[in-house]
C-alpha cells in the first residue's frame, strides 16, 4: 500500500527518479517494486498505468488513484514539407509548449524546451515575444521526448537519436530540472541515452554555466553568441546587460570540457546588422584558443521580428572567414513552413494556421 501521506494526489511519475519511487511506494512495498516501475516508465516508455501489468493490481490501483503519468497530450502537430513534425503539447495544467522532430539521413534530433515561454527577450526571436509563464519540470522536459519518440515510432537507445534544448526557454534558468531530465535520459537502467547525444543551449547566463560544469551528468553545452561586440549584443540580447560579453567569454574558457567535448557557439546573422566581414573576424578573435566549432543560422523569418535573412553568398562569406581559424557549419533550415525552425516557436498562431497542414 501506498504511505498514508500518499492518500492524496502526488503529482506525476515521469520525472520522479528511483530514490523518488521508492519515497512514494513507503516501507511497506518491497524494494524492488520501484525498480519495476521506474523500468516501466523508462526503459519501457508505457504510455499509462495500466500497461504495468508487473504490479499487484491493488498497488496499480492506487497508483491510478493517486498520481498521474504526466505525459503530455498532443494539441496539434504539424508535417512540414521537408519531413519535419512541429508538436503543441498540452501539459497537464493546459499551458501548452512546443517540440520539434528533425528526420535526417542517419539520425534523427528531437528539439524540446525547457520553459513555458521565455524571459531572455532576445530581439531576433518569436519565443521572446511570449514572455515567460513558468519553468517546465523534469518530467515534462523528458516528457517531450518520450511523447515525440511513440508518435514517430523511433528508437530511444539507437545511436542516431540526438535531444536538444533549443527549444521554447533559457534553460540555464532553469538548471536544476534540466540536470535531473538529463540523468533520467541517460540513466542506462532506464532510457538510456548518451550524454554525447544531449545539447543545451544557453543565451549567457554566466553562473550557470560554472554549475553545469560542475554536474557530473550534464549535456553537451551550446553558447547562443549572436554578436561580435558588446554593444552589438547588449542591443540583440539584453541578457548582455546583466552578463557582458567579456565575463561570459572569460566563462568559456573557464569550462571544463570533457575529453570528447568541444563548446558550440551558435551565431545568428541578420542581415546587415552582425553578418559583415568584420564580425567574422571580431568572432575569431573572441572565441580564439578554444576547442569550439561554430554553428551558424541565418535568421528564420517571423511576423514581429524587426530583421531580415541576409543573403546566401553573405553567409557563405562569413563562414568562409571563421572556418580559416575554427571548425564552422552553416545549419540548415529545417520546418521553414511551418514556422518549427530556431527561433520560430511562439505556439500556434491562427494567421499560421494556413501555412501548414494540420493533423489533430
Amino acid at each position: 500500500m501506498l504511505p498514508t501521506q500518499c492518500q492524496t494526489p502526488v503529482g506525476p511519475l515521469v520525472g520522479m527518479e528511483l530514490p523518488d519511487l521508492r519515497n512514494l511506494l513507503g516501507p511497506d512495498q518491497p524494494a524492488y517494486r520501484a525498480r519495476q516501475l521506474y523500468d516501466a516508465l523508462y526503459r519501457q516508455q508505457v504510455a499509462n498505468l495500466s500497461e504495468i501489468s508487473v504490479l499487484p493490481k491493488s498497488l496499480q490501483n492506487q497508483l491510478v488513484t493517486h498520481t498521474s503519468m504526466g505525459l503530455p497530450a498532443v494539441e496539434r502537430r504539424f508535417d512540414s514539407a521537408d519531413g519535419t513534425r512541429r508538436y503543441l503539447l498540452r501539459l497537464e495544467d493546459n499551458r501548452t509548449v512546443e517540440a520539434v522532430l528533425m528526420p535526417e539521413e542517419g539520425r534523427d534530433t528531437i528539439c524540446i524546451s525547457s520553459q513555458v515561454g521565455c524571459p531572455v527577450d532576445c530581439k531576433f526571436c518569436l519565443t521572446a515575444l511570449m514572455g515567460l509563464e513558468r519553468n517546465l519540470t523534469a518530467g515534462e522536459i523528458i516528457g517531450q521526448v518520450l511523447y515525440i519518440v511513440r508518435d514517430a515510432g523511433l528508437e530511444l537507445k539507437s545511436n542516431r537519436l540526438n535531444i536538444v534544448l533549443m527549444g521554447m526557454g533559457e534553460p540555464l534558468l532553469n538548471l536544476e530540472q534540466v540536470l535531473k531530465a538529463t540523468r533520467l535520459l541517460t540513466d542506462p537502467s532506464g532510457i538510456g541515452l548518451s550524454q554525447k547525444r544531449i545539447t543545451v543551449s544557453t543565451s549567457g547566463i554566466v553562473p550557470k554555466i560554472a554549475e553545469l560544469g560542475q554536474a557530473e551528468v550534464r549535456p553537451k553545452l551550446a553558447i547562443s553568441l549572436n554578436a561580435s561586440s558588446e554593444a552589438q549584443r547588449r542591443e540583440l540580447m539584453p541578457i548582455t546587460r546583466k552578463y557582458s560579453l567579456a565575463a561570459l567569454m572569460e566563462a568559456c574558457r573557464a569550462y571544463s570540457l570533457r575529453p570528447w567535448e568541444k563548446l558550440t557557439f551558435e551565431y545568428v546573422l541578420l542581415g546587415d546588422v552582425n553578418d559583415s566581414d568584420t564580425d567574422a573576424r571580431r568572432v575569431v578573435r573572441l572565441i580564439a584558443n578554444l576547442n569550439c566549432k561554430v554553428n551558424l543560422i541565418a535568421l528564420n523569418p517571423g511576423p514581429g521580428i524587426p530583421f531580415e535573412t541576409p543573403a546566401p553568398e553573405r553567409v557563405t562569406a562569413f563562414q568562409h572567414i571563421v572556418r580559416q581559424s575554427v571548425p564552422c557549419f552553416i545549419r540548415k533550415p529545417r520546418g521553414l513552413d511551418i514556422y518549427a525552425a530556431c527561433g520560430q516557436l511562439k505556439r500556434v498562431a491562427p494567421d499560421l494556421l494556413s501555412l501548414a497542414t494540420e493533423h489533430q
